[in-house]
């Protein structure tokens, strides 16, 4: 007897997410650098999603505006990618993170901005608590400052093409839009490697690399991309928000298992992550009462 379509699609859900928090212990595995490991890692992702649309049948040709719209996005999630896996070759995984738990607090700042509408008091309250959270991982993690600063870079750029993202995909399918960035991600990267000299014999990845880059290009990015719009279907974007906050929880607890001692912390950065994983948690299940309220 097989499961149930719900609990399927939710069980598909949190191993996708799953999935998601692998991405900064295979990050923190590749030798390469992180510039680099992303050009790999959007080329390799860009490669299956098209081989995807190919076996499917699927058309995947766009109009010039939306084109361009998807290549320059492309720009965002490559910068985003690049800091998040610089701030885990200079810090650890886990600061690297619970930083990235601050994209909620850039996204609630940024959102009202685009869409031109007035903030949220709970938007507002729940920036705070992040604040908090990320001054106490500054205050106790002062070796990992490059690495937390990276890391919030990092958030801001996932905000920035989420929130472009959120407008995109109302009129485009979520997977022709993955196609694109990942395209535009890898022509931006490859032209910053060009400009800076970057095409050398420092690129080319170890036989153990290989691995690790094909499983971060394929499961990690395109087939967990496609398993995520897929449960949507079925899923409320309530629960899906929910269950994505999970991701820097499953990359803390793999990361422990992996790396044990090195990725130890203080007790503050602890204080300031609970504060932060709180805030994120909390921010969804009040936002969804205030809704059904009114």
């Amino acid at each position: 007897m097989g499961i149930p379509a719900p609990g399927r699609n939710l069980l598909i859900l949190h191993l996708t997410v799953m999935v998601w928090g692998f991405t900064g212990i295979l990050g923190n595995l590749i030798s390469i650098s992180a510039i680099h490991l992303v050009w790999y890692r959007v080329l390799i992702a860009a490669a299956s999603l098209a081989l995807y649309f190919w076996f499917r049948g699927y058309p995947f040709a766009v109009g010039r505006k939306a084109f361009i719209q998807f290549f320059l996005t492309g720009g965002l999630v490559g910068l985003h990618w690049v800091l998040f896996f610089e701030s885990i070759k200079v810090s650890t995984v886990s600061v690297t993170l619970v930083c990235l738990s601050s994209v909620t607090l850039f996204t609630a700042i940024i959102e009202p901005l685009f869409y031109k509408r007035r903030t949220s008091k709970t938007e507002v309250f729940v920036g705070l608590l992040i604040v908090i959270g990320i001054y106490l991982i500054f205050k106790f993690e002062s070796a990992y400052i490059r690495g937390i600063t990276l890391g919030l870079a990092a958030a801001l750029a996932a905000a920035l093409f989420g929130t472009i993202n959120s407008k995109l995909v109302k009129k485009n399918g979520a997977t022709i839009i993955s196609l694109y960035e990942m395209l535009g991600a890898w022509v931006w990267v490859s032209v910053f490697i060009l400009v800076s000299g970057g095409f050398d014999h420092n690129m080319k990845p170890t036989s153990g690399d290989w691995a690790y880059l094909v499983l971060l290009g394929t499961v990690c990015t395109s087939v967990a991309y496609v398993a995520a719009v897929s449960v949507m279907k079925e899923i409320s974007a309530f629960r899906v928000a929910l269950a994505s906050n999970l991701e820097p929880l499953y990359g803390i607890l793999l990361a422990w298992l992996f790396f044990g001692q090195s990725e130890k912390m203080s007790a503050g950065f602890y204080a300031g992550a609970i504060i932060i994983f709180c805030a994120v948690f909390l921010y969804p299940l009040a936002r969804y009462r205030f809704q059904k309220k009114y």
